[in-house]
């Protein structure tokens, strides 16, 4: 049901849930046009802020031929999930990808996750 206030609702581009800003949105002209949870935009989720906040970027495997490419960059909304995610130190991330990730967010084809989950063992076995 529709009314003239509504609470808004940003997606996390990392985990794709819906959560409450806890603030309240008004139809200036009192129309009823918004749902009573009504998503207004893209926003790291209050988990995946502390963990940017951390100094971690979010590598969000994506697969490349169900995603869709703009410009040879691809938006959130655009982003067909694996469902796999990693988090990795932004100076690793530097070290590791040959380039400064800015972003708490970067999406990555598929094996990459898999590549620095194998990268870790080998650091931890020993090796």
């Amino acid at each position: 049901m529709k009314s003239h206030v509504g609470m808004e609702q940003k997606v996390c581009p990392v985990c794709g849930q819906a959560f409450d800003t806890g603030a309240i949105l008004l139809d200036k002209r009192l129309r009823n046009s918004l749902e009573r949870k009504t998503v207004t935009g893209w926003d790291l989720c209050p988990e995946h802020a502390k963990l940017w906040e951390k100094g971690y970027i979010a590598l969000v495997e994506c697969d490349p031929e169900k995603s869709k490419f703009t410009g040879g960059t691809i938006k959130p909304e655009d982003a067909y999930r694996t469902g796999r995610i990693a988090h990795i130190r932004k100076a690793a991330a530097k070290r590791i990808f040959n380039v400064e990730m800015t972003s708490p967010v970067a999406f990555v084809e598929p094996g990459v996750v898999d590549m620095l989950e194998k990268m870790q063992e080998g650091e931890t076995s020993g090796d």
